[in-house]
């Protein structure tokens, strides 16, 4: 089995930060790119930031340069860095990632459990 938990989020004023991180864990052979994505209420969901295994990063217009996400491979963690949030920003934010769980196995998508986050103005 393979679990992505989450930690981090909140409630902070605008202009603050926050940090997320999503460590996975199980029976993993590869991590390949890792994302977070979010979710306003009666809003579909978004991706937010998204990193490659080479740590390529892609990141959504409304997010870019107050954002930043990285990753620990020793760790199987991404780690999304949150400054200048803005009470847009709220949502239940995920992170997920394509993850072989064996060498020959196709890579499949894996889903944290959420978590608020909550800007206030």
């Amino acid at each position: 089995q393979v679990q992505l938990v989450q930690s981090g989020g909140g409630l902070v004023q605008a202009g603050g930060s926050l940090r997320l991180s999503c460590a996975a864990s199980g029976s993993i052979f590869s991590v390949n790119d890792m994302g977070w994505y979010r979710q306003a209420p009666g809003k579909q969901r978004e991706l937010v930031a998204i990193i490659t295994s080479s740590n390529r990063t892609n990141y959504q217009e409304s997010v870019k340069g107050r954002f930043t996400i990285s990753r620990d491979n020793a760790k199987n963690t991404v780690y999304l860095q949150m400054n200048s949030l803005k009470p847009e920003d709220t949502a239940v934010y995920s992170c997920n990632a394509i993850i072989s769980r064996l060498r020959w196995s196709r890579p499949e998508t894996y889903w944290g459990q959420g978590t608020q986050v909550s800007v206030s103005s």
